[in-house]
């Protein structure tokens, strides 16, 4: 109310600045309030539909216990839900790219760099004794296998805050020993499983499977999960 004169017009027929009365001069007080009940009402199902089906569009298709693994060769990740598969067991992994890059531990260092506060040059030990997380991530190199494994590592978003990354920044460059690298935005990096793996299903990462480090790439394709990794560039 500004001095005395109501903000919001009264819904009652008649009366001047009546909204009710101005656009449906026939409308008795029932009518007219039927008429702006079935308004809002079908507004509000139109919205909630368009909720709905945005939500809809991006849920995954949840996949039986026992699906086919020569059927998830074809499939996009990103579409998987993966929560009912069996884990691989690690002899019958899958392997792609280089499987034979030697990294010396007594020389290793995972350096973080460039838009940060305080670069970091971690060793193997250091890594390990970081805060570790386990997942189940699905692995899918497109027509050839896929790998539904138990992960564990470091969290990248934890070393990211470690290394206090800049206001400015938006990009995360992965960095393999053998010159693959793979660029997520920090936005993709604080909405999926994303992180640095050194055990799979229990056991150290192998090296044909990207001994130290291994990226784990939640809705990726396989070629994205960069092995042998020794540098985190932000930017």
């Amino acid at each position: 109310m500004e001095h005395g004169v109501p903000l919001t017009p009264s819904l009652s027929p008649g009366g001047k600045g009546d909204d009710g009365a101005l656009l449906y001069p026939n409308l008795g007080r029932g009518m007219w309030t039927r008429r702006l009940f079935l308004k809002i009402g079908l507004g509000t199902f139109l919205l909630g539909w368009r909720f709905v089906s945005k939500a809809w569009a991006k849920a995954k298709q949840l996949l039986p216990k026992g699906f086919p693994k020569n059927q998830l060769l074809n499939m996009n990740p990103a579409e998987i839900d993966n929560q009912n598969l069996e884990i691989d067991p690690l002899d019958q992994f899958g392997t792609m790219g280089p499987t034979d890059v030697a990294i010396d531990l007594k020389t290793y260092r995972l350096k973080v760099t460039g838009k940060v506060v305080r670069p970091l040059s971690l060793s193997y030990d250091q890594i390990l004794k970081h805060p570790s997380l386990t997942e189940t991530v699905l692995l899918i190199c497109p027509g050839f296998f896929s790998n539904n494994g138990r992960w564990t590592g470091v969290n990248l978003k934890s070393l990211l805050q470690e290394a206090q990354i800049k206001k400015e920044a938006q990009y995360v460059d992965i960095n393999g020993a053998h010159g693959k690298g793979v660029r997520i935005s920090l936005k993709t990096i604080n909405q999926k499983r994303i992180f640095l793996a050194y055990r799979v299903n229990e056991e150290p990462l192998h090296q044909k499977h990207g001994f130290p480090l291994r990226l784990v790439y939640e809705d990726a394709y396989g070629y994205d999960w960069v092995k042998f990794v020794e540098e985190v560039v932000v930017s």
